[in-house]
């Protein structure tokens, strides 16, 4: 997972940017420049991949020299890690007026209180 998502991370910005230039912000204008920022995008893009690849397969045989020489051509010598969160947390909503009242009301006092201590 962490390999996909390294790649989708760089491949979508990648992406986008071209397919943006090429369309000119949707006024759809192609010339030999865009062409080359695609291909530009593409040949990075593969450059991304198969360092990552290689990076990846020398970590799982244990090649340490290899996986370090692949991270430092990326840029950094350790592969990034996504990392799930660990914990949640709950968040209540109430949609009732009543209830809304009571949290505006409670926020413009708190609010009026911090001008009144931070007053001259």
């Amino acid at each position: 997972m962490n390999l996909l998502a390294s790649i989708l991370r760089t491949a979508v910005p990648l992406l986008a940017g071209w397919v943006l230039t090429v369309t000119g912000a949707l006024g759809i204008e192609a010339d030999s420049v865009t062409v080359t920022v695609g291909i530009t995008a593409a040949i990075t893009l593969a450059y991304y991949v198969l360092l990552r690849l290689a990076e990846l397969g020398a970590a799982r045989i244990g090649w340490e020299p290899g996986r370090l020489v692949a991270g430092l051509l990326l840029g950094w010598a350790r592969p990034p890690a996504y990392e799930k969160p660990t914990s949640t947390v709950p968040v209540h909503v109430r949609f009732d007026k009543k209830a809304l009242r009571l949290e505006v009301g409670e926020a413009l006092r708190r609010a009026a209180q911090d001008v009144k201590r931070h007053r001259p």
